[in-house]
């Protein structure tokens, strides 16, 4: 799934005297930061000048990591973790720079990033009327996204001919609003300076997302334009002085979302099924790729990269469930749940939807679920890289991960599981049995996938049927019986 990252304005105030950090909650859409509050509290007035420069002197790194504008001469400072994947496809068994460090001393040695892009926000439109306009009356859920669908390529893709920068929509509030973003992109990305890994990540995985942390977590790139260091109108300027006991912070950048508006049904399914299958997911490939790792130095230079990735997501995840397990945290949410409840009873019938806040069907519950876990566990691979190390042999001789069948669809079966298809008068080859079993740290889940005997099974786990009615099955396939171990 495509989360495409959105530009939020986070604001926090630093007391360093006593050595804390407190933030005021919340984050921030450049086009609606909370002035009043700002104002009232810290006596700061928001202009739309400061907005357009904090804004513009951001960057959008790669797939949505973040970065500022340091000079007029086009560099930029990011975190060297964010950095990590640029430099390691710079690097060689023979110039290792994730492992030594670089520094370009003059701008002929700065090292051109392959696939690197770096983006600037330029402007931000509302396009919400003309993406709901798309959907008509009468259309079902299927039909209506659809449209929407259509209607956001159309606006990209009007966008981009008009204006040439790179256009995205981007989806706020579960579809309450929809904005076009617009980007100048720049695709000419050289590295200036990484520090060597040891000192950026000082302190390694047990000190990764604590507080305080003692590292060198930086990297620098520069941005080129017709092969030149492009010349950017804002930036922000260093101080020598640092930052000061009580002083206003803000942080912009590009988190992928906040959750703050799940209901409490929702974030129950997170804690007791969707985030334990995924940290089970990340552990699995965390473990291939250690391995793998191990084999050799080169293994190690190759999969270095992936490998903090994993480690990086499964604490990150780890500290999220355990904010999920927190009774304190849920029984404010369902404080909270429970007064929106009462605020809309409250409002007159002919003025409110039918529907009611933070319902849910059991069965559409169960099916979500079971999606969920078979969806999750369907592959053990994360990048190219977990493939190779998933498909190899452990350095026992077995394998210490699940292998995925890989055979082409049999003549004559659905090559895409739907209800259509299966209803097809054509047959598929002699029928065999096939389950699939997938072991984590604490229990063995097992299960079966509809089979032929060319071996296509990973289709069918991706399916999931409401207890109403069974799954339809191709003719002549037969079901492994599912059994829990």
């Amino acid at each position: 799934m495509l989360i495409r990252s959105r530009v939020f304005l986070a604001l926090s105030v630093v007391m360093l005297a006593a050595l804390a950090l407190h933030a005021d909650e919340g984050m921030w859409l450049f086009t609606n930061p909370p002035r009043q509050q700002l104002k009232e509290k810290y006596g700061f007035e928001v202009t739309p000048q400061w907005l357009e420069h904090v804004q513009k002197s951001s960057a959008r790194i790669g797939a949505g990591g973040s970065g500022s504008f340091v000079s007029p001469d086009g560099l930029v400072m990011t975190n060297h973790h964010v950095a990590s994947d640029a430099i390691q496809k710079v690097s060689t068994r023979e110039k290792n720079y994730m492992r030594d460090g670089f520094h370009a001393r003059t701008r002929d040695q700065e090292i051109k990033c392959p696939d690197q892009e770096i983006d600037v926000l330029m402007s931000i439109e509302d396009v919400t009327d003309r993406v709901n306009a798309a959907v008509k009356p009468g259309m079902d859920a299927a039909a209506a996204q659809k449209a929407r669908q259509g209607a956001i390529n159309e606006i990209e893709e009007e966008s981009k001919k008009k204006t040439g920068l790179h256009s995205e929509v981007v989806t706020l509030y579960q579809g309450g609003q929809y904005h076009l973003y617009r980007y100048k992109r720049y695709d000419d990305v050289r590295l200036v300076f990484a520090p060597e890994q040891a000192i950026a990540f000082f302190g390694g995985d047990p000190d990764n997302f604590e507080f305080p942390r003692y590292d060198l977590d930086v990297a620098f790139f520069r941005v080129y334009e017709n092969g030149k260091p492009a010349k950017v109108d804002h930036y922000l300027s260093w101080s020598k002085d640092g930052v000061k006991e009580g002083e206003l912070t803000f942080v912009s950048g590009h988190p992928g979302r906040t959750e703050r508006l799940n209901t409490v049904a929702h974030l129950e399914f997170i804690r007791d099924v969707d985030m334990p299958n995924r940290l089970n997911v990340i552990r699995r490939r965390e473990v291939a790729l250690k391995n793998y790792s191990d084999r050799s130095v080169e293994n190690e230079r190759r999969a270095r990269d992936d490998l903090f990735s994993m480690q990086n997501s499964r604490k990150a995840r780890l500290g999220m469930l355990a904010g999920l397990q927190d009774p304190a945290v849920m029984a404010r949410k369902k404080a909270a749940e429970k007064a929106l409840r009462e605020a809309v009873t409250r409002i007159p019938r002919s003025r409110k939807s039918t529907a009611t806040p933070g319902t849910r069907s059991p069965s559409r519950s169960r099916t979500t679920r079971t999606s969920t876990r078979n969806t999750t566990f369907s592959s053990s691979a994360a990048s190219a890289l977990a493939s190779t190390a998933s498909s190899s042999p452990s350095p026992s001789g077995s394998s210490a991960w699940p292998r995925r069948a890989a055979s082409p669809t049999p003549s004559g079966c659905p090559s895409t599981p739907s209800p259509d298809s299966t209803r097809s008068s054509k047959t598929c080859s002699p029928t065999r049995r096939s389950t699939k079993t997938w072991r984590s740290s604490s229990s063995a889940i097992r299960w079966a996938c509809w089979s032929s005997s060319s071996g296509r099974t990973m289709k069918w786990c991706r399916r999931s049927w409401p207890a109403s009615r069974p799954a339809p099955v191709p003719p002549n396939w037969s079901p492994a019986p599912s059994s829990a171990t």
